[in-house]
C-alpha cells in the first residue's frame, strides 16, 4: 500500500510506503490531507494522501518536457494488465515490435505482459504471433504515473 505525496500548492509529487508516510508525519513536513477510515498508527491516521507543509520547488519536473522511459513506468502505465491477455499481476514488459527486428525501447513500442505471455510472442509482432494488443502503447503523464493507488 502506497500513500500520495501532494507538494503545499497541492500538486502530485510522488508515493511513499506508509512508514516513509508516518516518518514524515513526526517530522512535521507533511499533514493528512485522507485518511483509510478510523484507523491509525500510533496516534496518527493511517494516510492514503500526506500534503508538505512546505512547497518544494520541481523544475526537473519540467525540464525534459516527457516522462523518462522505464521498464516500471511501462509497468505502471498498463496498471500491471497484460496487453495481450487483459489479466492482472503483468511482470514483464514486451516490445511490440522486437528490438531485434529494428524495435526501440520507448514508450510507445513497450507494453506489460506476462512472462508467459511475452516468451509466447517470442521473435514476433502481435500480428505474426496472432495475439493483438487489446490497447496501444502510449507516452504517460506524470499524474498518469504517480497517482495510482
Amino acid at each position: 500500500m502506497s500513500v500520495i505525496v501532494l507538494n503545499a500548492s497541492y500538486e502530485p509529487l510522488h508515493t511513499v510506503s506508509i512508514q516513509h508516510a508516518i516518518r514524515m508525519l513526526v517530522r512535521e513536513v507533511a499533514v493528512v490531507e485522507e485518511a483509510h477510515g478510523e484507523r491509525t498508527i500510533g496516534p496518527f491516521p493511517v494516510p492514503r494522501v500526506l500534503r508538505l507543509v512546505r512547497y518544494v520547488v520541481t523544475h526537473w519536473r519540467y525540464a525534459a518536457g516527457r516522462m523518462k522511459y522505464s521498464k516500471h513506468g511501462v509497468l505502471r502505465r498498463d496498471k500491471f494488465r497484460c496487453a495481450y491477455c487483459g489479466l492482472d499481476n503483468a511482470d514483464t514488459m514486451d516490445h511490440v515490435q522486437p528490438r531485434s527486428r529494428g524495435g526501440r525501447t520507448e514508450w510507445l513500442n513497450a507494453v506489460a505482459a506476462h512472462a508467459s505471455c511475452n516468451e509466447r510472442k517470442g521473435n514476433r509482432t502481435p500480428a505474426e504471433a496472432n495475439m493483438p494488443l487489446l490497447w496501444q502503447p502510449w507516452v504517460p503523464t506524470r499524474a498518469e504515473l504517480v497517482i495510482q493507488t
